[in-house]
């Protein structure tokens, strides 16, 4: 029984085993490429992001006490993160999201968050829509904005309240309103930002 033949069913027991444990491996490191921050992203707020939208990490967060219901309003676009080139002008047709949780709030104290993940600048602000239209439906002007006649407030301050420059790439700008029941219309109105998709409705009762 200790014959070559049985050294031989040894050794090819021995390369079975080698074989399946370098095939565990494999498989493992092809598990990791996947997961939860493929395709659409991440998004920190929400996870609403625009496929291929850049992923700026926050640089600031609001105050954890803010007054009222809180509204996280997560802001993307497809642009380069951080890039020295990028502003707040985009062209038409590029790939945007504004997207806010929940979409609807209790009338009173609404204090809304907007943080961006993007890589060019935004802001928010709140509009009033009007009966009997939805949001999207506002024509921009030869600026690329649209009118904020009737606007109640905006963030787009860099890490802090109310209003400023814009929030810049992994800023978070914030607002506290009083908001009576009705709809409103959340958009980023720098150029051309609202025909590439920056816009959600709100529902206060």
């Amino acid at each position: 029984m200790t014959s070559v033949g049985g050294k031989h069913v040894r050794l090819v027991v021995v390369g079975i085993l080698a074989a399946v444990a370098l095939s565990g491996c494999s498989s493992g490191g092809r598990s990791s490429d996947g997961g939860m921050m493929g395709g659409n992203g991440g998004g920190g707020t929400g996870g609403a992001t625009t496929p291929g939208s850049s992923q700026a990490r926050l640089s600031c967060t609001a105050p954890e006490s803010l007054p009222g219901q809180t509204v996280s309003v997560t802001l993307t676009d497809a642009g380069m993160m951080n890039s020295p080139m990028m502003g707040g002008s985009a062209p038409m047709g590029e790939r945007m999201s504004l997207r806010a949780s929940p979409a609807s709030v209790p009338a009173g104290q609404v204090s809304f968050v907007a943080s961006n993940f993007g890589g060019r600048t935004h802001e928010l602000v709140i509009l009033p829509l009007p009966a009997g239209t939805s949001a999207g439906k506002r024509v921009p002007g030869a600026d690329g904005k649209v009118d904020e006649a009737g606007s109640l407030g905006e963030a787009s301050a860099s890490c802090a309240a109310g209003t400023g420059e814009g929030i810049t790439p992994g800023a978070t700008g914030w607002i506290t309103l009083t908001l009576p029941p009705g709809r409103y219309e959340l958009v980023c109105n720098l150029q051309n930002h609202y025909a590439d998709g920056m816009y959600q409705e709100l529902d206060v009762t």
